[in-house]
């Protein structure tokens, strides 16, 4: 591993038994498991470009890198953020072939070529700015959480512009915006295909979304997977996320 300066409220951790370290803070950004289940979703390309959109400290694109050797490109807003996301990438010895932009994704166009994109993975912010929005203290938290810097409208249409014909785009989201994820993908010539949803427990309700999408697809054909569920009653996880986590046996 590589040798790199923490600050004081950061710490390293294992990204679910990949071999790939991060850094975190609870203070600025801590990853869930929404990463983990999306770096695991597609079908990643073992060659060409994925771009991780929305990558926070870059647990996505790291994740990804321990299951393929295409080169991957972090995007992300937040200095803070995009920095440990880059002192990540050196830590592990990433540096030939993962990278981090810090810029707004409505810019991202101007550091990549039109149809040049394998694959896009995002994990954007989740919930729309309205008036009795009850916004984070931290604006590291804020932005990430929020529809203030960027949205789902901005996300499609860069995706549609950077991804090649059939190339893909796999997001995690909320269930409660299916409908309109379908609808503003179909918009920008993005049909999704496969979709899963997540449960905390197999009494709950889905709490995630996981949805791939094909630029230039044909309409139907969707496929929904069978429902992943994190948790049993007593509160360990199950088969299939230990699996994800740790490693099949």
């Amino acid at each position: 591993m590589g040798k790199i300066e923490l600050k004081a409220d950061e710490r390293i951790d294992e990204i679910a038994s990949s071999g790939v370290h991060i850094i975190q803070s609870k203070e600025v950004f801590s990853f869930s498991i929404d990463a983990i289940l999306l770096a695991r979703f597609p079908r990643l390309p073992q060659r060409g470009q994925i771009i991780d959109l929305c990558a926070g400290n870059g647990a996505v694109g790291l994740f990804a890198s321990s299951l393929t050797k295409a080169n991957i490109t972090e995007l992300e807003l937040q200095d803070r953020l995009a920095d440990m996301a880059q002192r990540s990438i050196e830590f592990n010895h990433l540096e030939n072939r993962m990278s981090v932009i810090n810029d707004n994704l409505n810019r991202a166009m101007s550091y990549f070529n039109h149809s040049s994109t394998d694959l896009i993975l995002c994990n954007p912010p989740y919930f729309k700015v309205e008036s009795d929005s009850r916004l984070n203290e931290s604006q590291h938290y804020t932005l990430a959480r929020h529809e203030l810097t960027t949205n789902l409208d901005e996300i499609f249409d860069i995706s549609k512009k950077l991804l090649k014909s059939n190339g893909h785009i796999a997001m995690v989201h909320r269930p409660e915006r299916f409908f309109e994820i379908v609808d503003k993908m179909r918009a920008n010539n993005l049909q999704p295909k496969w979709i899963q949803f997540v449960y905390p427990k197999a009494d709950s309700p889905a709490n995630i979304l996981l949805i791939d999408a094909i630029k230039d697809g044909k309409q139907g054909g969707e496929v929904f997977l069978p429902p992943l569920i994190v948790h049993h009653a007593d509160g360990t996880y199950t088969k299939e996320i230990n699996d994800i986590y740790y490693g099949k046996d």
